[in-house]
């Protein structure tokens, strides 16, 4: 275990798979306490074992985060028990397949319940607890499909072009107060959404691995390291940033090269 993060008081919403999962645990091996946030009960406390059986401190807080009560109560109950809040990682998202035209009311609204809604929440309600200790970190997970277009992928990025908006909204205007605000940026990371995803499509993982300029899916844990930079006293001079981790494909025009 490090101590990159000794002493400190975080939460990581949708920490029960995935990305998240790997954030709580990276996080908890360098010394923070973490509460682990998902709606599925089950799944969050079995990061809560996972981290306890490696050394570490972690509680469970199970709640919807499309709920603006949960999550203010999530955030005040956390920093009145632990007496702060150094880190708040907004991770929660509900991707939805669909084009445009074809995208329901429904649908579109609880993509950026889940999404958007619920980053803003976060935002709103760790602020003014993060500026009254004297600063803090808040790590908002957006996604490569915020940059840029992708098909029957347009509620998923479209809210997460908003996360990367209110980001660097927040950023400016929290800076003073030594709060700071970034967000990352994944592509392609094995998760089972994604690995579904990709199954599906003709020629499965190999094909759509080899349009990626680095040739491989990414894993959660590389997003962890990212998300460890962030929320430590090593980025303290780095804020309203978008960290892209999407293996060269944003910075791509047209095919990867033959190898």
């Amino acid at each position: 275990m490090g101590d990159r993060l000794q002493g400190r008081v975080a939460i990581v919403t949708a920490a029960g798979s995935g990305i998240g999962r790997a954030v709580a645990k990276r996080f908890a091996a360098e010394g923070a306490y973490v509460v682990v946030n998902d709606r599925d009960g089950t799944a969050a406390e079995a990061v809560v074992d996972e981290i306890a059986a490696a050394g570490g401190r972690a509680s469970a807080f199970v709640a919807d985060v499309s709920s603006s009560e949960r999550v203010t109560a999530m955030i005040q109950q956390t920093a009145a028990r632990h007496g702060r809040l150094d880190v708040l990682v907004n991770n929660a998202a509900a991707p939805a397949f669909g084009k445009v035209e074809e995208m329901p009311d429904e649908l579109w609204r609880a993509v950026f319940a889940v999404t958007l809604d619920a980053t803003f929440f976060g935002l709103r309600a760790a602020i003014p607890i993060m500026a009254a200790q004297g600063g803090g970190s808040i790590i908002n997970t957006a996604s490569a499909a915020g940059l840029n277009g992708v098909a029957g992928l347009g509620a998923y990025g479209t809210a997460k072009a908003g996360v990367i908006a209110l980001t660097k909204t927040a950023a400016i205007e929290t800076a003073a107060r030594k709060i700071r605000v970034n967000t990352i940026c994944p592509g392609s990371i094995d998760t089972p959404p994604l690995a579904a995803f990709v199954d599906s499509m003709p020629g499965g993982r190999p094909a759509f691995e080899k349009s990626i300029p680095a040739r491989r899916i990414g894993l959660p844990e590389e997003i962890a390291n990212v998300a460890l930079f962030l929320a430590s006293d090593e980025s303290s001079y780095v804020t309203g940033a978008v960290l892209v981790a999407d293996g060269g494909v944003s910075a791509m025009l047209g095919n990867p090269p033959e190898e």
